[in-house]
């Protein structure tokens, strides 16, 4: 088993309220994505409340800011959920129901195995990527970077 993970964090701007009938569409399909996740392989972990999802939390000055992190055993894996997957098409809808993001919305970076990322951590990767680019300490798809050597 490797000893790093890949952690991930991706936000995105609602064009209104979660209780909005212009998002229901997406609303209804949370729990099936989510669970599709925790099904597919190299999924490790996601960031949830006790509701099972996590747009109850406004961790950004924004309440119509969502966001999204999880913990999967490589890149490829997240990868193959993201693109390879019916996630596929929620993400096609994706501007029925987000407004396009000026700076960052998605970042991904290396933990130590069993490592699970906080809010703020993954805000700082988030900040640093839309500040500072693509390093090590935070990538995306386009320009990934290979876990640490120890």
């Amino acid at each position: 088993m490797s000893k790093f993970q890949l952690a991930q964090i991706n936000i995105g701007r609602l064009i209104a309220p979660l209780d909005d009938p212009l998002i229901a569409d997406f609303v209804a399909q949370i729990d099936e994505i989510n669970a599709l996740a925790e099904r597919s392989p190299g999924f490790v972990w996601r960031l949830q409340t006790d509701e099972g999802n996590a747009t109850d939390l406004r961790p950004f000055d924004d309440d119509r800011i969502i966001v999204n992190m999880s913990v999967w055993e490589s890149i490829e894996h997240l990868k193959e959920y993201a693109y390879h997957s019916a996630h596929t098409e929620v993400l096609k809808r994706r501007r029925e129901w987000f407004e396009k993001f000026a700076g960052a919305f998605l970042a991904l970076w290396w933990v130590e195995a069993g490592h699970l990322p906080t809010i703020e951590e993954a805000r700082q990767r988030l900040d640093h990527l839309h500040k500072h680019g693509e390093s090590e300490f935070a990538f995306s798809f386009k320009n990934p970077f290979p876990p640490p050597t120890l």
